[in-house]
């Protein structure tokens, strides 16, 4: 059975750091690529940051240069470190778990930015 298990959502102030994990079990998950996700209330799902299973890696514009999208395959983990975290950040944050066939989604860590 396959299972993504997230944590490190959290409530924290604007500019305060953030890590998410996302433990994969029941899949080789280095022949996976990975996407967070995040969601606010009201709007649709949007993605955030990807990284391949060999390591290419692409963020949302509106994260750049704040989040950082990592994976550890020995442990079957993929993270996103959250920096300077901002009011418009809060979300529900989702990873999925893909490759050509196949798509498993966590079941989601809230993450609230406010002062």
């Amino acid at each position: 059975q396959v299972q993504l298990v997230e944590s490190g959502g959290g409530s924290v102030q604007p500019g305060g750091s953030l890590r998410l994990s996302c433990v994969a079990s029941g899949i080789a998950f280095a022949q996976y690529a990975m996407i967070w996700y995040r969601q606010a209330p009201g709007q649709e799902r949007e993605s955030v940051a990807s990284i391949t299973s060999f390591g290419p890696i692409k963020y949302a514009d509106s994260v750049k240069g704040r989040f950082t999208i990592s994976r550890d395959n020995a442990k079957s983990t993929g993270y996103l470190q959250m920096n300077d975290l901002k009011p418009e950040d809060t979300a529900v944050y989702y990873c999925n778990v893909l490759d050509l066939t196949r798509s498993y989604w966590g079941q989601g860590t809230q993450v609230t930015v406010s002062s």
